[in-house]
């Protein structure tokens, strides 16, 4: 197998290391009983929720959260920090537990590629997590294609609901970017064949039920919050819920396996429990719930990531899963590379192996940025600068001058080349931090402020937003959900990653800028209001050369490519 820049590939270093039998992991390292194992192989397996139960009393472990800043094609290597972290704290004899989300195949197979960390810091086996893993994702995309024709199959047996064709919310969804799917036209062939009517697909990691299994607590919160879900709207622009369908038994028994935690390990036999899968740019971006809150009961340390930049990921855990769940990060680590940072800085991908100063340091300001984020919640944090290769001695002293000049606590990670001794100084900091620092978390907004409100406060204290555009059906919207009651709900803002504004050209840290809210869609279930901003797409498209060109399978069954 060919290596990159003289070293061995992500999958290559994957599938060399020897995997201890996730049996063995369990009876080792974890508090778990072999009757709350359900093997899946030799190397997966998914976690009873009694866990939770009979360690209702148990102390919680610290959790530690990693965030970044804006992404770029540079790369930052969030996930992979989380893995290493994890690694470097059971280096210093800390129990630790990853807590990750699932990837999903649409991006590996788009513009991504894999998203099980990377070098010697990877979740494993990453062949299996990067593509159908156990199951999980299938499993909403059952579930809510199987409500989507529920909805069409009343519509034709007489819509005793009621239920308005042209206001139905509830789309269909597929795991995979297909951008001709966007809009489509269904019900067509005659009576026989349902009521025809415009159908719309997103990603299955932006349905609401990804949401929901993410944020539900059990079985019974889990059908609670299924029948919560509005489908679409009566002739009398009424909400229909999927309690007035009486489905919420079947999509619950299509689940029921999915809301178990997957329990696989590190390349250094970390314990790492994987579970669920939301985009952070459409949707919530963080892990489940119960993955969490089950890692904090196993372990002492839990280092869990959540989706894209502070202004994306960050701010929904923090202001949705914390506030849900009840829970408060012991830390932030906000991951930055000199690479990302000197695209910030105007300099072009070309161009990054070459040493530059100037557009490292017109860049640094997105960090600072993504750090008053944090600080705005309150919290203690920690910046990581994951190492590059090619990053040059200069460069990476002007960044960590930069962070001292500012009295941001930095160290230097190279957990890709070196695993998790690669990262034992970046927990030293973050061990010395949670002690000596205080922990004042507190929410950016209160739930009896109004939508706009709640909007405004993200935009302007995240982003950096002056203002708030709205288009006539957003603001329609916005009176009609809180005529139904809904404004008391946490704000889910749609956005691009790739900008702290809604346009993903404007990189850096731009100033005197507006966010646009097109559009709000209700997600009762989910237990928040998702707010599009921009042009921000819910069903992703291929690029021009997708990741799927590169793989293949080898004559023995090893997978090539993934990353």
């Amino acid at each position: 197998m060919e290596k990159k820049n003289g070293y061995k590939t992500d999958i290559q270093i994957a599938q060399e290391t020897q995997l201890i039998p996730i049996k063995e992991l369990v009876e080792n390292d974890l508090d778990v009983k072999q009757d709350e194992v359900d093997l899946y192989g030799k190397y997966k397996a998914k976690l009873s929720l009694h866990i939770l139960d009979r360690l209702n009393e148990k102390k919680d472990g610290q959790i530690i959260l990693v965030t970044s800043i804006n992404p770029t094609a540079a790369g930052e290597g969030k996930s992979t920090v989380t893995v290493g972290l994890a690694q470097a704290l059971n280096k210093l004899n800390k129990k630790a537990i990853v807590a990750m989300r699932e990837p999903s195949l649409g991006p590996t197979m788009g513009l991504k590629g894999g998203a099980t960390g990377g070098g010697y810091s990877q979740v494993l086996p990453m062949e299996d997590i990067n593509l159908h893993f156990t199951g999980d994702i299938h499993a909403i995309t059952s579930a809510n294609n199987a409500l989507a024709s529920f909805i069409d199959n009343h519509i034709h047996q007489g819509n005793e609901c009621r239920i308005d064709p042209r206001r139905i919310t509830w789309r269909r969804v597929l795991d995979l970017n297909d951008r001709s799917l966007r809009n489509v036209t269904i019900g067509l062939g005659g009576p026989t064949n349902g009521v025809p009517r415009e159908e719309h697909f997103d990603i299955t990691v932006a349905s609401e039920i990804m949401a929901i299994l993410c944020l539900a607590s059990n079985l019974r919160d889990l059908r609670k919050r299924l029948s919560q879900i509005v489908v679409g709207f009566t002739f009398g622009n009424e909400p229909v819920t999927v309690a007035h369908l009486g489905y919420e038994g079947a999509l619950t028994l299509i689940l029921k396996e999915a809301l178990k935690p997957n329990l696989v390990q590190t390349i250094e036999h970390t314990p790492a429990i994987i579970h669920g899968g939301p985009f952070a740019n459409i949707a919530h971006g963080c892990n489940s719930l119960i993955a969490t809150k089950m890692a904090a009961k196993l372990g002492d340390y839990v280092v869990t990531e959540a989706g894209f930049g502070a202004d994306l990921g960050a701010e929904k855990f923090l202001n949705i899963k914390s506030r849900i769940g009840k829970i408060t990060p012991s830390a932030v680590v906000i991951v930055a590379t000199v690479r990302a940072l000197k695209m910030h800085g105007g300099l072009n991908k070309k161009e990054l192996k070459n040493e530059n100063i100037q557009a490292l340091k017109e860049g640094i300001p997105n960090l600072q940025k993504q750090i008053e984020t944090i600080q705005s919640f309150g919290l203690p944090y920690v910046v990581a600068i994951n190492k590059f290769l090619m990053d040059t001695d200069s460069e990476i002293s002007t960044l960590l001058d930069w962070c001292y000049e500012e009295k941001h606590p930095a160290v230097l990670c190279e957990v890709w080349e070196h695993g998790g001794q690669g990262g034992v100084r970046l927990a030293e900091k973050v061990l010395e931090t949670i002690d000596q620092s205080q922990n004042q978390f507190h929410y950016l907004y209160k739930e009896e402020d109004t939508i706009k409100q709640k909007i405004f406060t993200i935009s302007s204290e995240v982003y950096g937003a002056t203002s708030v555009q709205y288009t006539s059906k957003a603001l329609k919207q916005i009176i009609e959900y809180e005529k139904f009651g809904w404004g008391e709900l946490p704000v889910c803002i749609a956005k691009t990653q790739y900008s702290l504004t809604d346009e993903p050209t404007i990189l850096g840290k731009p100033e005197n800028f507006s966010i646009t809210i097109r559009e709000l869609k209700i997600s009762k279930g989910a237990g928040f209001i998702v707010a599009l901003a921009g042009n921000i797409m819910t069903m992703p498209g291929l690029p021009s050369k997708p990741a799927a060109l590169n793989m293949n399978v080898t004559e023995e069954g090893y997978a090539v490519g993934l990353f």
